[in-house]
């Protein structure tokens, strides 16, 4: 069995092969039962320390992603807060494949599932990505929706000004052909994108709905709470909605269960989940004036087939 770092995952993964090998893995068989994320200290209010099992499989192999989520981590100990790692066994036989740092994958697979979902629904003209969020993700978004988008402007937010300046100075050298501007007036700048995506530990929502521009393409990948949402309702009842996973997203998305709990939006309004996005073409963006909502919360599925994908590359 093989120990994979995370080195060898940011060796071995690239955006121009991953973001189709994730949309032709999601239109092929496969199981992903709803995860199970355990609370490490129920009975006290102000502890999160919690730990998470995502189980799948394909029909080429099977996978148990687990990770640890301790918040507290950085201010007590000077530790990351979230530590990961992929188990993978054979399909056929069920021997022991690899340990595939999680941590990594979850960036890249987070990433091309953000670029995926706006490839599927964002209008093909699409050029102004507005990207919330200055943490980890932001340069593998950057590079992902590039990827699949001919983008000549990105909009930064983020709460830390000296952060989303020095972003701005690295993408700016990055990607020379691209307009990189920090964010100054949230609800003037929505109504010029054509592209938002939200990576973001926000309690509230971001922006106000109704500057959101006929279009646009939205993407919410930030809050995976339940009391908690990156965008408002009216961005929800005026989108098309489409999901990564209905079940984790009806059990842990706030962007959505808020709005449902005011009796403004209903489940059976989600248009579709991604598997099905990947299948079935009708069910895609319906004209150029339609908003289009994708909301994420992860699965385990795109973490198994990323974390096959570097195994498979390092045994050529």
């Amino acid at each position: 069995m093989k120990i994979i770092s995370a080195e060898q995952v940011h060796q071995n993964l690239n955006f121009e092969e991953l973001i189709p090998l994730l949309k032709h893995s999601f239109s092929r068989p496969f199981s992903m039962p709803q995860r199970q994320v355990y609370s490490l200290a129920p009975e006290q209010s102000d502890n999160h320390d919690a730990f998470a099992l995502l189980p799948s499989w394909n029909e080429e192999v099977i996978g148990n992603k687990a990770f640890t989520y301790f918040p507290d981590n950085a201010q007590k100990h000077d530790l990351p807060g979230l530590f990961s790692k992929i188990m993978l066994f054979k399909r056929q036989t069920g021997e022991p494949l690899a340990l595939v740092d999680g941590t990594s994958v979850t960036y890249w697979r987070t990433a091309a599932i953000s670029a995926l979902a706006s490839q599927l629904l964002s209008r093909e003209d699409s050029q102004h990505l507005m990207l919330f969020g200055t943490g980890n993700l932001a340069s593998y978004l950057v590079k992902a929706h590039l990827t699949v988008r001919d983008i000549k402007q990105v909009t930064l937010w983020g709460r830390n000004a000296e952060k989303v300046a020095a972003l701005i100075t690295d993408f700016s050298a990055l990607y020379p052909a691209v307009t990189f501007k920090a964010s100054i007036n949230v609800n003037i700048e929505v109504t010029s994108a054509d592209i938002i995506c939200c990576a973001t530990g926000a309690k509230t929502p971001l922006f106000d709905g109704n500057s959101v521009s006929a279009g646009c393409h939205i993407d919410c990948l930030g809050n995976h709470m339940t009391d908690a949402r990156e965008c408002d309702t009216t961005t929800v009842t005026r989108a098309r909605v489409y999901v990564d996973s209905l079940t984790n997203t009806l059990n842990e998305a706030g962007e959505l269960l808020i709005p449902i709990a005011e009796g403004a939006f209903n489940k059976d309004d989600i248009v579709g989940e991604l598997a099905e996005l990947c299948k079935t073409p009708s069910l895609l963006r319906q004209s150029s004036d339609e908003i289009t909502l994708f909301k994420s919360v992860g699965t385990a599925i795109s973490d198994l087939v990323a974390a096959h994908s570097v195994v498979e590359k390092l045994a050529d």
